[in-house]
């Protein structure tokens, strides 16, 4: 393992894609903590700041994290998917080849309150469904999905199996409620007691929440949901079309790791 002197390559470039290469290679699996810069100095003969230079590019590129006091260690790979709004996550992963489950955590109907008669824009009082769902990718879980469904489009809606099924396809379906026009929001926020426990992550650690607010072709809304993502294994990208004026977001997308 030496680095060629010669090249007009620059040697902490030359690090850096080796280190690269081992990462993604799977020679060194996410987790694992990787050579100290003294144990670096004395495989490649490189000066400890050039070493710690290289680690600051991997750091920023995502591929590895430094614990104080212990160390660095490769980190959890990405795994990339479109939003919710354009196809269901589960489904996309799952064409990936990767294992996914949902659980179903509380499903119940209630009333809508101040804030959830503005989300949904009906009366104070109207009955929603509700269901919150817990999503696992690989077993580790990732995102935490609440749902509003008004009952009066969707009645019955609690009877079909949404650990199962998607409630985008349950809707458009059964209900003929088809997702045509979201609003969606992004913001961080700090996780509660609970969902520490249900996301597995420690304190510390931000959440992505995203809402939406879908609405059908006659703009009718029907649905209000919250899913709050593990900011420690989600990255959301945005691509956007241009060339025409006033494009709309064309591929927005999801990171998982």
């Amino acid at each position: 393992m030496t680095l060629n002197r010669d090249s007009a390559v620059p040697l902490y470039l030359q690090l850096a894609d080796e280190l690269r290469q081992k990462i993604l290679s799977g020679e060194w699996q996410p987790e694992q903590r990787i050579p100290s810069e003294n144990e670096l100095n004395q495989i490649y003969s490189i000066s400890r700041m050039t070493i710690r230079q290289v680690l600051g590019k991997l750091v920023d590129e995502g591929l590895v994290f430094r614990v104080h006091g212990k160390g660095t260690f490769v980190a959890q790979r990405k795994i990339a998917t479109r939003s919710p709004s354009y196809y269901g996550v589960r489904e996309q992963l799952e064409a990936q080849g990767y294992s996914t489950r949902t659980a179903t955590l509380v499903s119940e109907v209630v009333e809508a309150d101040d804030r959830l008669a503005r989300k949904l824009n009906v009366p104070l009082g109207t009955p929603l469904s509700m269901v919150e769902r817990l999503r696992f990718a690989e077993d580790a879980p990732i995102s935490l999905h609440k749902s509003y469904v008004p009952v009066p489009l969707a009645p019955g809606l609690l009877e079909h199996d949404l650990a199962q099924r998607q409630l985008c396809q349950v809707l458009a379906q059964d209900y003929g409620l088809d997702m045509v026009y979201v609003h969606e929001t992004l913001e961080s926020l700090t996780p509660t007691a609970h969902e520490l426990t249900m996301l597995d992550v420690s304190r510390g650690t931000s959440l992505l929440l995203l809402e939406q607010r879908i609405s059908d072709r006659s703009r009718r809304l029907f649905e209000y949901t919250r899913i709050k993502f593990r900011g420690d294994r989600v990255r959301l990208e945005f691509d956007y079309d241009l060339s025409e004026a006033q494009a709309p977001a064309t591929g927005r997308q999801l990171a998982f790791g």
